[in-house]
């Protein structure tokens, strides 16, 4: 084998050496291009490959636009193909989908319901063929209820009958589903979400009725009785109606605190009941209404009403009159015939009456209105009560402070709201809830005192803890004062006594100083040697250099003098 490889290596070599260069560059063209179109071939059968969500093309724009805005709405990349089939990248979303826009209709009308649950077998009797269907129907239809985010697993079962010649022996087609909800799922509480599954089945399964259909939990549970749910279905539309009342009474309620508190303020209206008795019945009222007929309407620009207005119209009149006195002659016919006078005139024969009929028919037109409507909901009666509360001030003495009680509180005075703010305030609160007298209403404000004690403690103790640091700062500065005032003529004195001090000592060292020159000038003028201490000779050495330094540089030493005396 290896010999057979070197032998075609060496051969390659020798045509690529016989080769010319535009043979060359033919053969590098060649294998270029067909690592190019095997690259692609690799790439096109890589790339991931779409699901359509309905197998049948959408030719409507308007439904493809919702179905494709509801799929994007799920976080779910979504493209429509040529040939008008919309598609998502695997399965799972598209049975999810599915069951979305089964849901929630919109699948657009017309489309085959047994497209989205195309699955093609390959059969070979009608028998197996029509097994594998059922089989794949009821398989779509599993996969679609588990696709539902609250429905952990499904188990569905159909029955399709074998068709019959007459309708009337054709046994209906039945489903039954058994769900298994996620935990914290409602879907067995929700109507609306057990409805979207028996769309589904309806949708999936051709003949298939609602009173097929049986949808129940892990616990044998029947869900889709929505006869059995009414009772529920009135729990949640009283809970509603409660809800909708309790909304309304807020919204008075604020209304009127809003308007009250901005002229009491807060602390004055605290308390306010709103009770709103609303009949939530839905009628269907009739009412008949009649009116006067205008014969001639008003005038326009005329100060006064000038039209002319009638009851109503004669349509047509009618009068009859009729006179009857006796029988008159009723003649019998020939002797031993009986005559051929009705039995009722022949009873009044020979008889004398009178008789005096008269008959008038007066038939009238009138304007009449007729309205129907439909009244729902209704407010009964509003009921509000509201409380407003006086004003509290406190009492004081002729020296402007307040006045104490022997228990240790500040005296208060209440003020009571005027009968007038109170009448103001009804009315105000009557206009806010749209007060009618024929429905019943009642608006009651009243004037009832807090109970303020815990407030009125409070207030004490922060007057009396002002009071108590007031009298503390002014203790303490009238302490800081005293204290400032000591120090200063301690300071002063201190000051003086230093002064006289320095004084002192500069008198006698003058003295001494004076002492000792005039020994020295007598010890110089006897001729006798004086010894001088090093210390007094440094000391006359600084005086002799100061002196000097006054002679040379007077400002300079008037400067040092003033700044000496500053800080004396």
């Amino acid at each position: 084998m290896n010999e057979w490889i070197k032998k075609l290596i060496g051969r390659i070599a020798d045509l690529w050496g016989r080769w010319s260069m535009a043979q060359r560059a033919i053969l590098v063209g060649i294998a270029v291009a067909a690592a190019g179109g095997i690259i692609a071939l690799f790439s096109v059968s890589g790339a991931p490959t779409m699901v359509p969500v309905i197998d049948a093309p959408i030719r409507d724009e308007a439904a493809r636009d919702r179905i494709v805005l509801r799929i994007n709405q799920e976080g779910i990349k979504t493209q429509v193909n040529s040939a008008d089939i919309i598609q998502v990248p695997d399965e799972r979303s598209a049975r999810r989908m599915r069951a979305i826009l089964i849901r929630e209709d919109l699948i657009p009308a017309g489309t085959d319901p047994w497209a989205i649950f195309d699955r093609e077998r390959w059969t070979i009797t009608d028998f197996e063929r029509n097994v594998n269907l059922q089989r794949a129907i009821r398989q779509m239809i599993t996969d679609h209820i588990k696709a539902i985010d609250e429905v952990d697993d499904a188990n569905v079962t159909i029955v399709m009958p074998a068709r019959e010649l007459f309708r009337e022996d054709q046994n209906p087609v039945t489903a039954s589903v058994i769900i298994t909800p996620k935990p914290g799922s409602d879907i067995t509480e929700n109507r609306k979400k057990v409805e979207g599954i028996q769309k589904i089945l309806k949708f999936a399964i051709e003949g298939l009725k609602d009173e097929n259909i049986v949808i129940t939990d892990q616990g044998g549970l029947v869900l889709n009785d929505f006869k059995g749910m009414a009772d529920f279905e009135r729990l949640g539309l009283i809970e509603k109606e409660m809800k909708l009342i309790q909304t309304q009474e807020a919204k008075y309620k604020a209304l009127v605190l809003a308007g009250l508190q901005k002229t009491f303020t807060a602390d004055r209206v605290r308390d306010i009941n709103v009770k709103i008795d609303m009949d939530m019945s839905k009628k269907a009222v009739a009412t008949d209404e009649f009116f006067p007929i205008t014969l001639k309407p008003r005038t326009p620009g005329l100060p006064y009403d000038d039209s002319q207005m009638a009851p109503s119209v004669t349509l047509s009149q009618s009068t009859s009159s009729t006179v009857w006195e006796g029988t008159g002659f009723n003649p019998e016919g020939p002797s031993g015939v009986e005559g051929q006078t009705p039995p009722a005139f022949k009873d009044m024969s020979n008889l004398y009456g009178r008789m005096t009929q008269n008959t008038n028919v007066h038939n009238e037109a009138i304007n009449k209105k007729t309205t129907q409507e439909e009244r729902s909901p209704q407010v009964d009666r509003v009921t509000v009560a509201v409380n407003i509360d006086g004003t509290w001030k406190w009492k004081y003495d002729e020296k402007g402070a307040p006045v104490v009680l022997p228990d240790g509180t500040i005296e208060r005075e209440y003020t009571p709201v005027p009968a007038e703010q109170l009448r103001a305030a009804q009315v105000l609160v009557q206009n806010a809830v749209g007060y009618s007298a024929g429905r019943g209403d009642s608006v009651t404000v009243q004037n009832i005192p807090y109970d303020r004690t815990a407030q009125f403690v409070d207030e004490d103790a922060a007057y009396f803890r002002k009071k108590q640091i007031q009298t503390t700062v002014v203790v303490f500065l009238s302490g800081l004062a005293l204290l400032l005032v000591s120090f200063i003529l301690f300071r002063t004195i201190s000051r003086e006594l230093e002064r006289r001090r320095r004084l002192a000592e500069d008198e006698r060292s003058r003295r001494e100083q004076a002492i000792r020159e005039s020994a020295i000038e007598q010890a110089e003028e006897g001729g006798v040697d004086v010894s001088i201490s090093v210390e007094e000779r440094t000391r006359m050495e600084l005086q002799e250099a100061v002196a000097n330094m006054a002679k040379e540089h007077p400002e300079d030493c008037a400067q040092l003098i003033r700044t000496w005396l500053l800080e004396e």
